[in-house]
């Protein structure tokens, strides 16, 4: 299935990563309030989710496709979107920057990346980064390690990470709602904080 856009246009979307912060942020607090895109497993923390995405091929067949996720689900990963009936995103591989030509993303080495480019190019005016602690400091992911036969990170991959070209388009605001993460590319406060701004 080939990417039929929704339309954030002048939304506020909360994207959710898989950072070990995730699990105690409040996201119901949202919950009606915002667009939300679950990244990976970050799904079971807001099932309410109007987007799931996750770049692995192994994590959706591993996942069966996360059939009972009832928005939309997306991956550039051309098997698992064949296999599963996925929506299909176009990724510049190898692009480390936010591409804002509305029908590609960039590759940033990693989901959460990815993620917040789809949320950029679906038209949305503010996002609030979860979840997006780039350190192993307190752990590899929120629900943690993957089981066999995914990838886990490890100290290079977040050196590769926040090496992207973390970018704010003109007419966006991003706000990372992790005041300890080590991505500074965007301003940060709590997520009740950033929250009560919307």
């Amino acid at each position: 299935m080939t990417l039929c856009a929704p339309d954030w246009s002048g939304e506020t979307a909360i994207v959710v990563a898989s950072g070990p912060s995730a699990k105690d942020v409040p996201l119901c607090r949202a919950w009606g309030r915002a667009k939300f895109l679950a990244v990976n497993e970050s799904w079971r923390l807001c099932p309410w989710a109007d987007a799931l995405y996750a770049c692995d091929g192994a994590w959706w067949r591993k996942n069966m496709g996360v059939q009972s996720f009832k928005g939309l689900r997306l991956t550039y990963e051309v098997a698992a979107a064949r296999q599963f009936d996925l929506m299909r995103v176009r990724i510049e591989r190898g692009e480390h920057s936010i591409l804002l030509t509305g029908d590609q993303i960039g590759d940033g080495g990693n989901s959460g990346f990815q993620a917040l480019n789809l949320a950029i190019n679906w038209g949305a005016k503010r996002i609030l980064l979860v979840g997006y602690d780039m350190t192993l400091a307190a752990g590899e992911h929120w629900h943690g390690r993957h089981p066999a036969g995914l990838n886990n990170p490890r100290q290079h991959n977040v050196r590769r990470w926040l090496a992207a070209k973390w970018s704010t388009p003109l007419g966006v605001k991003i706000v990372n709602c992790n005041p300890e993460s080590a991505l500074n590319a965007y301003p940060k406060m709590s997520f009740e904080e950033a929250c009560s701004r919307f």
